[in-house]
């Protein structure tokens, strides 16, 4: 029996199963992408394979409305959201198209009095496996897919086991805007089919975006095997607030940060690190419009926070929210869950002894510091294992600068949230992963940085 079906989170109704992936049908699989993938780099020039991926870009554009409602289907995220995310990736595509060859030119190297000439050339290593997850269907694969299909890489991708349609209609984007046969081919497979393909020669490299425990075995096995990784996994990132001209502004861009997507984003803001002074107001605010939130149908017009991505999402966080209120904290807003729907909550009095300091909630759930300076500030906000992305908000650009300095994430944003865009490079460090992706530095991860040393 397959486990890739789409079950309502919403609703609890169970949809279209999907047989899963042969051991035959993927050998053939990297067998087919194998093969592609020196026609693909060598065949079609850096022009030639931009155009196809900008059809990608016009194609989610021109099919936005049934590949959102496939995705509140599968994982619940409100539709105006949705439609958000196809037209993100879109922006994507079209961005990797627009750019790829300014990003794939040749770097010249200026020798040190010697003769002749040197180039950096950027080329293609082969094929590539993605492992992606649910939260962002299209988002996720985009800025995976977009960049190594411009540099002449072969993509297998297997999708979450909650997003086969969704995953289904990617491929068929792909197909339909005029890619070769086994550039891009979609793998419903097994964990055990993952690590085969991950050893398989023919693959060459992996990139995954999920959790930790998926991250650690994924790279067990491409290390074994000698296979090049991008790993991007959880985070609890911090929201810092140190002075603000405007605190309704920065309250409203903490509960942004906080209640995108349903609360179930790697990067969103989850521990809130208040400067004493504004801590009593900010709090009175925040709470009053993060418990505001009121879960509902995610097809319905106006929804803000639909369900978690699923029963056991939603069983999993309530555990943590309980654990957390019998070791000391405070929560405020605990709402009693019903199916896979979960109201906001907001935590404080959360002390280092308390798991919930060093979890991440990958739902509704806010967590609200108080710090007496700057410094407090910072040694609260590297107090993590993981370490994504991250907010600061200040007055003060001179203290902008020094905290963002001192801040160990991939990513500060100051003075604002929900700032991503293709340009910006994507990523973080200690548990949250390694490697980037986005802007230039995504297209660079699995190109094979070529010296090319002429003496004469």
């Amino acid at each position: 029996m397959s486990k890739y079906v789409v079950t309502n989170p919403a609703t609890g109704a169970r949809g279209e199963s999907f047989d899963l992936t042969t051991d035959a049908e993927i050998s053939a699989a990297i067998t087919t992408a194998d093969a592609a993938h020196s026609g693909w780099s060598r065949s079609h020039s850096v022009a030639e394979r931009a155009a196809l991926v900008q059809r990608v870009a016009d194609l989610h554009v021109e099919r936005r409305e049934h590949l959102a409602e496939l995705i509140v289907r599968e994982m619940g995220k409100p539709l105006d959201q949705a439609l958000g995310e196809v037209d993100f990736a879109a922006d994507i595509y079209s961005y990797y198209a627009t750019n790829g060859e300014a990003f794939l030119a040749d770097e010249t190297i200026e020798l040190m009095g010697t003769a002749g000439s040197a180039f950096v050339r950027n080329a293609s290593m082969g094929v590539l496996l993605g492992i992606m997850p649910w939260n962002f269907p299209y988002y996720q694969v985009a800025r995976f897919a977009g960049p190594n299909v411009v540099l002449g890489n072969t993509i297998l991708l297997k999708h979450a086991s909650q997003c086969p349609e969704s995953a289904a209609a990617i491929e068929k984007i792909f197909l339909d805007a005029g890619f070769p046969a086994g550039v891009y081919q979609n793998l419903y497979a097994t964990n055990e089919q993952i690590s085969d393909i991950i050893a398989d020669p023919r693959v060459h490299g992996v990139s995954l975006t999920g959790s930790e425990g998926a991250g650690a075995a994924v790279a067990e096995v491409a290390g074994r095997n000698l296979k090049k990784v991008v790993l991007e996994l959880g985070g609890s990132d911090p929201f810092i607030l140190l002075s603000t001209d405007d605190l309704d502004e920065a309250v409203d861009a903490a509960v942004g940060a906080r209640m995108d997507n349903n609360g179930q984003s790697c990067n969103a803001a989850k521990r809130f690190i208040i400067i004493d002074d504004l801590y009593d107001a900010f709090l009175d605010r925040f709470v009053a419009k993060v418990t505001a939130f009121t879960p509902a149908d995610p097809m319905a017009d106006g929804t803000t926070l639909g369900p978690l991505s699923s029963v056991g999402a939603a069983e999993n966080l309530e555990e943590q929210l309980v654990r957390a209120a019998e070791q000391g904290a405070t929560v405020t807003g605990l709402p009693a869950r019903n199916g896979a729907f979960f109201g906001a909550v907001v935590l404080t009095n959360v002390t280092a002894e308390n798991d919930a300091h060093h979890e991440e909630f990958f739902g509704p759930v806010a967590n609200v510091y108080r710090v007496a300076d700057e410094a407090a500030a910072v040694t609260l906000a590297n107090d993590t294992p993981f370490g994504l992305g991250s907010y600061l908000f200040t007055t003060d650009p001179a203290q902008a600068l020094r905290v963002a300095d001192q801040i160990e994430a991939g990513m500060v944003f100051v003075n604002g949230s929900l700032l991503d865009s293709p340009e910006l490079p994507f990523g973080g460090i200690k548990r949250s992963g390694f490697g980037r992706e986005l802007g230039r530095f995504g297209i660079a991860e699995f190109a094979n940085k070529k010296l090319i040393r002429i003496l004469k």
